[in-house]
């Protein structure tokens, strides 16, 4: 019997999964579908949320026979309408649609929306008290401390979806969490990792966007060139990890095949190791606390040959150290780097920036905002009030580099 259908037949007695997918048309929400797609009868799709594209959206929805489908944008409303046509699938859009979709009731929600726009819906779907499988950098980046408190009131069990996150939630042993001595998130290095600064001077975004081991959005390709997102993975890692800042650290492995390390006061460490695919953390959180068969590739470590790990370049990729700065500030400053960093990356694709350019933006920004009085956001208003004005100086400032 294989595993694929071992598994199956011991789910055969269980009422399907409620579930709901935050940023449905996004990679993430449509990796999530494919996994449920494969095994439709052990889940019951609720709801799915867009951006603006109902063609997908609407697709998605009848594919998978959800209740609801919303977009964010409201005019689109009319497209999705018409392609649910003689359906019985309801059709929404706008934010107060997308609230209402997460207050539906269900056992397992994807919060998988990208950006800011994120922030409300994710706390949202955090106060029913359930199952959240969280993909949105900025609810931990912009409002950590918030958005954790929300967790711990609510009792909702938070499972990260970042490869690296989702491997050290599987590597650290909650009974002797007090025992890890450190954190190492690896990185590939990403398309510049053999580059000197004279040539990184002059890469372009299709550079950038060739990504060695992974297939992702622009915005998180982009992060990955400048090992940036490696930076937010670390302020992440602070408030979903029982560790403090001088505990994370980073090592360059070019080959993605081991996603995160834990050691601990014994000297062991615990690495959670698979292909590059991130079926495979969305398949860890669909399941959990169980495992589910996903459709990745095995690892043939004979095959490999050679896992490689390096230190990080900080001189190339000052990326890392402005966002350790931030995290350690703990001054509303990483709210501020995100929202210049989203501003940088939209400036580099447009062409209007350079890569090493990037980080200078973000570098320039949160200083600006701390000679204007920066302080620590105390509710998620303020954080996205606070992200609003961060947006708005990045944008004036880069009138000055350009």
């Amino acid at each position: 019997m294989s595993t694929a259908t071992a598994y199956a037949k011991s789910l055969q007695s269980q009422p399907p999964r409620r579930i709901s997918i935050l940023g449905a048309t996004g990679s993430i929400g449509r990796s999530t579908l494919d996994l449920i797609g494969r095994d439709p009868a052990r889940y019951h799709v609720v709801a799915l949320t867009g951006n603006r594209n109902a063609e997908l959206l609407a697709a998605q929805a009848i594919a998978h026979n959800a209740e609801l489908a919303v977009l964010a944008d409201p005019s689109r409303y009319n497209e999705l309408k018409a392609a649910l046509a003689g359906t019985s699938i309801e059709a929404a859009a706008g934010d107060d649609a997308l609230m209402e979709a997460v207050a539906h009731p269900v056992e397992w929600t994807m919060a998988a929306i990208v950006g800011s726009a994120g922030l409300r819906p994710t706390l949202e779907a955090v106060r029913q008290g359930t199952t959240v499988a969280l993909a949105n950098k900025e609810c931990l980046v912009s409002a950590g401390d918030i958005f954790m408190q929300a967790v711990a009131k609510s009792g909702t069990q938070l499972l990260p979806v970042d490869s690296e996150h989702s491997a050290g939630f599987q590597a650290i042993d909650p009974k002797v969490s007090i025992s890890i001595e450190k954190i190492t998130l690896t990185a590939s290095g990403g398309p510049f990792r053999t580059w000197t600064l004279e040539q990184m001077k002059d890469a372009s975004p299709e550079d950038a966007l060739k990504h060695p081991n992974w297939s992702m959005g622009q915005k998180l390709t982009i992060d990955s060139a400048t090992l940036m997102n490696k930076g937010l993975e670390l302020i992440e890692a602070y408030h979903l990890f029982p560790v403090e800042p001088e505990q994370l650290d980073v090592v360059i492995h070019p080959q993605s095949i081991v996603h995160c390390l834990v050691e601990y006061s014994d000297g062991s460490v615990i690495a959670q190791m698979s292909s590059p695919d991130m079926r495979t953390p969305i398949a860890y959180s669909l399941a959990w606390p169980e495992r589910m068969w996903a459709p990745t590739e095995r690892l043939d470590l004979a095959k490999i040959g050679s896992l490689t790990f390096e230190s990080p370049d900080y001189e190339r990729f000052p990326a890392l150290r402005i966002a350790r700065e931030a995290l350690e500030s703990d001054n509303g400053a990483t709210t501020v780097l995100n929202a210049a960093n989203e501003i940088a990356v939209d400036a580099f694709l447009g062409r209007r920036l350079g890569l090493l350019s990037i980080c200078v933006l973000v570098a320039e920004t949160m200083e600006a905002a701390v000679r204007a009085g920066l302080s620590k956001p105390k509710s998620l208003d303020e954080v996205l009030e606070l992200d609003k004005r961060s947006r708005m100086l990045a944008r004036s400032l880069l009138t000055e580099l350009v």
